[in-house]
Protein backbone atom coordinates (compact mmCIF):
# COMPACT_ATOMS: atom_id res chain seq x y z
CA UNK A 1 0.00 0.00 0.00
CA UNK A 2 0.96 3.42 -0.50
CA UNK A 3 2.42 5.12 2.19
CA UNK A 4 1.48 8.72 3.53
CA UNK A 5 4.45 10.99 2.42
CA UNK A 6 7.87 11.40 4.31
CA UNK A 7 7.93 15.09 6.08
CA UNK A 8 10.46 17.04 7.62
CA UNK A 9 8.09 19.09 9.97
CA UNK A 10 6.88 17.73 13.37
CA UNK A 11 4.19 17.78 16.04
CA UNK A 12 4.92 20.37 18.39
CA UNK A 13 1.94 18.91 20.83
CA UNK A 14 3.63 15.44 19.98
CA UNK A 15 6.99 16.38 21.19
CA UNK A 16 5.37 18.60 24.45
CA UNK A 17 3.82 14.74 25.38
CA UNK A 18 7.24 12.90 25.51
CA UNK A 19 9.22 13.12 28.95
CA UNK A 20 11.81 14.41 28.74
CA UNK A 21 12.85 12.16 31.34
CA UNK A 22 12.41 9.24 28.91
CA UNK A 23 15.66 7.61 28.08
CA UNK A 24 15.32 5.52 25.63
CA UNK A 25 12.27 5.65 22.81
CA UNK A 26 10.98 3.84 20.13
CA UNK A 27 9.06 5.91 17.54
CA UNK A 28 6.44 3.80 15.36
CA UNK A 29 6.30 5.06 11.77
CA UNK A 30 9.27 7.90 12.36
CA UNK A 31 8.84 8.89 8.46
CA UNK A 32 12.10 10.98 7.78
CA UNK A 33 12.92 11.77 11.74
CA UNK A 34 11.31 15.15 12.30
CA UNK A 35 10.14 14.44 15.73
CA UNK A 36 13.43 12.44 17.32
CA UNK A 37 15.45 15.90 15.40
CA UNK A 38 13.43 17.80 17.70
CA UNK A 39 13.31 15.54 21.12
CA UNK A 40 16.88 14.88 20.50
CA UNK A 41 17.70 18.65 20.68
CA UNK A 42 15.77 18.32 24.49
CA UNK A 43 17.65 15.36 25.66
CA UNK A 44 20.88 14.46 23.96
CA UNK A 45 21.78 11.59 25.82
CA UNK A 46 18.47 9.22 24.86
CA UNK A 47 18.63 6.60 22.94
CA UNK A 48 16.01 6.94 20.04
CA UNK A 49 15.09 4.03 17.56
CA UNK A 50 13.03 4.98 14.85
CA UNK A 51 11.02 2.09 13.33
CA UNK A 52 10.09 2.49 9.61
CA UNK A 53 7.75 0.07 6.77
CA UNK A 54 9.51 2.07 4.23
CA UNK A 55 13.13 1.81 3.70
CA UNK A 56 13.47 5.17 2.29
CA UNK A 57 11.99 6.85 4.95
CA UNK A 58 13.98 5.06 7.73
CA UNK A 59 17.12 5.84 5.59
CA UNK A 60 16.33 10.02 5.95
CA UNK A 61 15.88 8.79 9.61
CA UNK A 62 19.10 7.82 10.15
CA UNK A 63 19.86 11.42 10.53
CA UNK A 64 18.37 12.12 13.69
CA UNK A 65 17.83 8.62 15.56
CA UNK A 66 20.40 6.79 17.03
CA UNK A 67 19.30 3.60 14.37
CA UNK A 68 16.55 3.00 12.42
CA UNK A 69 14.94 -0.37 11.60
CA UNK A 70 12.65 -1.36 8.51
CA UNK A 71 10.20 -3.02 10.01
CA UNK A 72 6.46 -3.63 9.80
CA UNK A 73 5.60 -3.07 13.93
CA UNK A 74 2.49 -5.69 13.26
CA UNK A 75 4.66 -8.22 11.85
CA UNK A 76 7.71 -8.17 14.29
CA UNK A 77 8.95 -11.02 15.96
CA UNK A 78 9.89 -12.21 19.09
CA UNK A 79 13.21 -11.18 19.13
CA UNK A 80 12.18 -7.58 18.32
CA UNK A 81 9.81 -7.77 21.35
CA UNK A 82 12.43 -8.90 22.86
CA UNK A 83 14.98 -6.36 22.64
CA UNK A 84 12.68 -3.93 22.80
CA UNK A 85 11.37 -4.40 26.23
CA UNK A 86 13.24 -1.90 27.84
CA UNK A 87 11.89 1.00 26.18
CA UNK A 88 10.33 3.77 28.30
CA UNK A 89 8.37 5.48 25.58
CA UNK A 90 6.70 4.07 22.77
CA UNK A 91 5.82 6.80 20.39
CA UNK A 92 2.92 6.78 17.55
CA UNK A 93 2.77 9.98 15.23
CA UNK A 94 -0.85 9.63 13.39
CA UNK A 95 0.33 5.64 12.69
CA UNK A 96 -2.21 3.47 14.88
CA UNK A 97 -4.69 4.43 12.76
CA UNK A 98 -2.85 2.88 10.19
CA UNK A 99 -2.29 -0.76 11.54
CA UNK A 100 -4.94 -3.42 11.01
CA UNK A 101 -4.84 -4.36 14.78
CA UNK A 102 -3.93 -1.57 17.21
CA UNK A 103 -5.67 -3.11 20.15
CA UNK A 104 -2.84 -6.72 19.38
CA UNK A 105 0.27 -3.80 19.38
CA UNK A 106 -0.94 -1.83 22.43
CA UNK A 107 -1.51 -5.26 24.04
CA UNK A 108 1.83 -6.29 23.41
CA UNK A 109 3.55 -3.05 24.36
CA UNK A 110 1.68 -3.19 27.79
CA UNK A 111 3.00 -6.96 28.57
CA UNK A 112 6.30 -5.46 28.43
CA UNK A 113 6.74 -1.85 28.80
CA UNK A 114 8.25 -0.76 32.61
CA UNK A 115 6.23 0.15 34.99
CA UNK A 116 7.07 3.94 34.72
CA UNK A 117 6.82 3.67 30.83
CA UNK A 118 4.40 5.82 28.40
CA UNK A 119 2.42 5.65 25.09
CA UNK A 120 2.27 8.80 23.53
CA UNK A 121 0.13 9.02 20.37
CA UNK A 122 -1.45 11.21 17.97
CA UNK A 123 -4.72 9.81 16.39
CA UNK A 124 -7.09 11.49 14.00
CA UNK A 125 -10.42 12.39 15.07
CA UNK A 126 -13.07 10.68 13.25
CA UNK A 127 -15.61 12.75 14.73
CA UNK A 128 -14.43 15.82 13.41
CA UNK A 129 -17.36 18.31 12.01
CA UNK A 130 -16.06 18.02 8.37
CA UNK A 131 -16.37 14.39 8.20
CA UNK A 132 -19.88 14.42 9.94
CA UNK A 133 -20.83 17.07 7.16
CA UNK A 134 -19.30 14.73 4.64
CA UNK A 135 -21.06 11.51 5.47
CA UNK A 136 -24.35 13.44 5.82
CA UNK A 137 -24.06 14.14 1.90
CA UNK A 138 -22.36 11.05 0.92
CA UNK A 139 -19.29 12.64 -0.05
CA UNK A 140 -17.22 10.28 2.08
CA UNK A 141 -14.14 10.06 -0.30
CA UNK A 142 -10.35 9.42 0.90
CA UNK A 143 -7.59 11.52 -0.28
CA UNK A 144 -3.71 11.55 -0.10
CA UNK A 145 -3.05 12.99 3.29
CA UNK A 146 -5.84 14.16 6.42
CA UNK A 147 -8.70 12.90 8.27
CA UNK A 148 -9.68 10.84 5.18
CA UNK A 149 -6.12 9.51 3.92
CA UNK A 150 -6.69 6.55 1.92
CA UNK A 151 -3.84 4.49 4.13
CA UNK A 152 -6.31 4.56 7.15
CA UNK A 153 -7.46 1.72 8.47
CA UNK A 154 -8.63 2.16 12.00
CA UNK A 155 -11.16 5.41 12.45
CA UNK A 156 -11.16 6.84 16.00
CA UNK A 157 -13.29 9.38 18.31
CA UNK A 158 -12.30 10.64 21.48
CA UNK A 159 -14.07 8.00 23.51
CA UNK A 160 -13.16 5.33 21.79
CA UNK A 161 -9.23 6.53 21.38
CA UNK A 162 -9.98 6.26 25.50
CA UNK A 163 -11.49 2.63 25.04
CA UNK A 164 -8.94 1.27 23.23
CA UNK A 165 -5.87 2.48 25.46
CA UNK A 166 -8.35 0.88 28.14
CA UNK A 167 -8.79 -2.20 26.79
CA UNK A 168 -5.31 -2.40 26.13
CA UNK A 169 -3.94 -2.10 29.52
CA UNK A 170 -3.28 1.79 29.76
CA UNK A 171 -4.74 4.82 31.27
CA UNK A 172 -5.38 8.21 29.17
CA UNK A 173 -3.13 10.20 31.82
CA UNK A 174 -2.94 13.69 29.72
CA UNK A 175 -4.89 14.05 26.39
CA UNK A 176 -4.61 17.53 24.34
CA UNK A 177 -7.08 18.26 21.45
CA UNK A 178 -5.63 19.84 18.17
CA UNK A 179 -8.62 22.40 17.03
CA UNK A 180 -7.49 24.21 13.51
CA UNK A 181 -8.06 27.68 13.51
CA UNK A 182 -9.11 28.51 10.50
CA UNK A 183 -12.45 26.28 8.77
CA UNK A 184 -14.72 27.06 6.65
CA UNK A 185 -18.27 26.28 6.99
CA UNK A 186 -17.92 24.62 10.82
CA UNK A 187 -20.07 27.84 11.89
CA UNK A 188 -22.81 26.91 10.24
CA UNK A 189 -22.60 22.72 10.84
CA UNK A 190 -21.78 22.76 14.76
CA UNK A 191 -25.46 23.90 15.08
CA UNK A 192 -26.66 21.01 13.12
CA UNK A 193 -24.45 18.39 15.48
CA UNK A 194 -25.60 20.02 18.37
CA UNK A 195 -29.30 19.71 17.10
CA UNK A 196 -29.10 15.88 16.43
CA UNK A 197 -27.30 15.31 19.57
CA UNK A 198 -30.68 16.33 20.97
CA UNK A 199 -32.92 14.34 19.51
CA UNK A 200 -30.63 11.59 20.20
CA UNK A 201 -30.28 12.68 24.13
CA UNK A 202 -27.34 13.10 24.27
CA UNK A 203 -24.99 15.84 25.91
CA UNK A 204 -24.76 18.55 23.08
CA UNK A 205 -22.63 20.57 24.15
CA UNK A 206 -19.93 17.35 24.39
CA UNK A 207 -20.93 16.15 20.83
CA UNK A 208 -19.81 20.19 19.53
CA UNK A 209 -16.73 19.68 21.89
CA UNK A 210 -16.02 16.41 20.57
CA UNK A 211 -16.79 17.42 16.77
CA UNK A 212 -13.76 20.47 16.91
CA UNK A 213 -10.80 18.54 17.03
CA UNK A 214 -8.58 17.33 14.16
CA UNK A 215 -6.65 15.33 15.84
CA UNK A 216 -5.67 13.94 19.72
CA UNK A 217 -2.21 13.79 21.56
CA UNK A 218 -2.45 11.25 23.87
CA UNK A 219 -0.01 10.26 26.72
CA UNK A 220 -1.02 6.70 28.11
CA UNK A 221 0.63 4.99 31.08
CA UNK A 222 0.20 1.05 32.43
CA UNK A 223 -2.76 0.61 34.35
CA UNK A 224 -1.61 -1.05 37.53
Amino acid sequence: MEQTPAHEHHNPELLQAIPTTARRLIEIGCSAGALAREFKKVAPHSDYLGVEVDAGYAKLAERYCDRSVVLDIERADEAFWADNADRDCWIFGDTLEHLVDPWAVLTRIRARIPAAGCVVACIPNAQHWSVQARLSIGDFRYAQEGLLDKTHLRWFTRQTILELFDQTGFLVANAVARISENEPHRDRVLPVIEQMARQLEVDPQVAVSDALPLQYVVRAVPKP
